[in-house]
């Protein structure tokens, strides 16, 4: 595990509250219109790559979806999601890691990741991403990055822009076969705009 990227979350979720950060989002509107689209079972294993206290597993509880595992780098974070969802927290499988070293016995139907794959930056890392995306995603994927007309930098750290040709054949390469992008932008609690692309991938038949 990368100690000094661990450090510097860990201080973010122990400092700051969800209003203080510029990810905040109330409902993960885009998210959760690609996974209803996708038309997965309620049972379907699902992985929110560093998923935080993001309130997207608020959301897919209450629409019924009952296999549900979180993975982020920060223990503070997580922490901080089981306080908010209290006895519903139980339902959920937590996974403090790092995700370029995560190894599962599980496979996921569907991964999901809202801005922790464009924090790898160099090549060998978005190696190490995509090939554990392909390791270990069984079906669907669903990634959301700052694009070409977002942030360069995120709580201090730098990040790789995409455009929607770019992430595609990222994926592309580990079997991946688009099914939709959309643009979004997306309102920090401090009023800021900044522009995410999300892409949504299944797998490609044998």
């Amino acid at each position: 595990m990368n100690q000094q990227l661990k450090s510097h979350w860990e201080n973010i979720y122990s400092t700051k509250q969800p209003h203080e950060v510029s990810w905040t989002q109330e409902e993960p509107t885009i998210s959760l219109t690609f996974i209803k689209s996708m038309h997965i079972p309620k049972d379907a294993s699902i992985i929110d790559v560093g998923g935080g206290d993001s309130k997207l597993v608020d959301y897919l509880l209450s629409e019924g979806y009952s296999n549900i595992s979180v993975l982020d780098i920060s223990e503070a974070a997580i922490i901080r999601a089981k306080n908010r969802l209290g006895e519903h927290a139980n339902k959920i499988n937590w996974i403090v890691g790092d995700i370029l070293d995560f190894k599962s016995n599980r496979k996921y139907d569907l991964w999901h990741d809202r801005a922790a794959f464009h924090f790898q930056t160099n090549a060998t890392d978005i190696a190490k991403y995509v090939e554990v995306v392909k390791n270990l995603a069984n079906d669907k994927v669903i990634i959301g990055t700052f694009s070409v007309d977002g942030p360069t930098k995120c709580s201090g750290l730098n990040i790789k822009q995409y455009y929607e040709t770019s992430l595609k054949e990222q994926f592309k390469e580990a079997q991946f076969r688009n099914i939709e992008c959309k643009r979004e932008d997306h309102i920090t609690p401090s009023g800021a705009i900044q522009n995410f692309v999300f892409c949504a991938f299944d797998k490609f038949a044998n």
